[in-house]
């Protein structure tokens, strides 16, 4: 992972999607320790591989051992094609946002952007070719399953409220439930994961009776729908999407903080260094280049009537990992209204989500958000917006080297 000038987080206010308040001195080294990140019992997988505890252990090519421990020897209840294929092309960059086992818009762009860089007819479809061209990671499956960490039962998850005065109160736009974080970590929505762990059990686990050893590990149904409470719990056994890529290796990332955050979503240190990105306003993707050669598509939001994308070339000028957000009615309404301001802690459900790459347009960035599952449906407030895990593994592949470009 590449070591940006982080523009210094103190110095930032981001608001709708700019920036506003003190001017950073981009003339000195305003490397910064970022936000503090909210402790959630951090475990890591080894010494070898800083990630949690769920981590993959294998490579983004299934050259690895992908069976990681006794979880894996539970084989899934059915086949599923498509979220097989979603998790290689999320393993390889080629992101197909939300992974929900579905062919959407997200995965028909990053069909397109993996056929272009593996010179196959551009079709956004699993064709015969494209899946000759897959063949190569049919070792990976398209699930694992994994034992949520005993540490996440210490985690104080958050309550978000709706009113902007009152989020500024809190700490931390920490995670909702445990939940909403273990969706973030692989990739997907709860309903999703709902539907990999029918009653709570992996899909293809044999229910235990009463009296044999694990009859009692998952919450019960009446616990289960109590809304108050997360369906899932630590300690669990679960069938996730088998999201991978994402070891962290050890001294790749300074900020430990940034590291915990990698960690929570599925985000590995190994990104490709890119030249260019291009982002296109019509097909809603950010493409990235080494050279000429395509290596990562991801689907964006970018952009509304009110705020467009910005046409043209711009300049990365920094980044801030889990930033701060200020909230600006003046800013948010293109100056037709005005009202009191407020900064929003940072956190996972910030309005900027992660990370924040600060471009030399002014009021504009690329960076994460809240709520995955609307990218590519959603306007933006005239940037260009990602999915958390999206934007964080962008962080790691961009500079202020990096040409941006915004097209029509």
């Amino acid at each position: 992972m590449r070591n940006l000038l982080f523009v210094a987080v103190s110095s930032l206010a981001l608001t709708a999607c700019g920036m506003n308040g003190a001017e950073e001195d981009t003339d000195t080294d305003t490397t910064t320790q970022a936000e503090p990140a909210e402790d959630y019992g951090y475990e890591t997988y080894d010494e070898n591989n800083l990630a949690d505890t769920m981590a993959s252990n294998d490579d983004a090519y299934g050259m690895g051992d992908s069976v990681a421990n006794e979880d894996q020897d539970i084989p899934d209840s059915e086949e599923r094609p498509v979220m097989q294929a979603q998790v290689v092309l999320d393993r390889i960059g080629f992101g197909p946002g939300v992974i929900d086992g579905k062919m959407g818009m997200s995965t028909e762009n990053a069909l397109n952007g993996f056929q272009e860089a593996n010179d196959l007819e551009v079709t956004g479809k699993l064709d015969e070719a494209t899946k000759t061209a897959l063949s190569d990671w049919d070792s990976i499956p398209a699930t694992r399953v994994v034992t949520i960490p005993a540490s996440w039962s210490d985690a104080q998850y958050v309550d978000i409220p709706e009113d902007t005065a009152a989020k500024a109160e809190l700490e931390r736009m920490g995670y909702k439930s445990l939940d909403e974080r273990l969706a973030e970590r692989f990739h997907t929505t709860v309903e999703v994961l709902k539907q990999l762990n029918p009653d709570g059990r992996p899909a293809g686990m044999d229910t235990p009776t009463d009296n044999e050893p694990g009859a009692t590990e998952t919450p019960d149904i009446e616990q289960r729908n109590n809304k108050t409470t997360s369906y899932f719990t630590a300690g669990q056994q679960i069938r996730v999407p088998n999201i991978g890529a994402d070891r962290i290796q050890k001294g790749s990332v300074e900020d430990r903080n940034w590291q915990q955050t990698l960690a929570s979503l599925g985000v590995g240190s190994d990104q490709p260094e890119v030249d260019r990105i291009v982002v296109s306003k019509a097909g809603k993707t950010l493409k990235a280049y080494q050279g000429e050669k395509l290596v990562a598509l991801f689907t964006v939001s970018s952009g509304s009537s009110e705020f467009p994308l910005p046409l043209g070339e711009w300049d990365i000028v920094g980044e801030a990992y889990n930033p701060p957000y200020s909230y600006d009615p003046e800013v948010l309404s293109g100056g037709k209204e005005d009202g009191q301001e407020y900064t929003l802690p940072p956190g996972p459900n910030s309005p900027v989500g992660v990370v924040w790459i600060d471009l030399s347009k002014e009021h504009y960035g690329i960076h994460g958000t809240p709520d995955p599952e609307t990218i590519g449906r959603a306007q933006s407030s005239g940037c260009v917006r990602l999915t958390n895990w999206d934007a964080a593994r962008l962080a790691g592949m961009v500079s202020q080297s990096t040409e941006v470009i915004f097209e029509a």
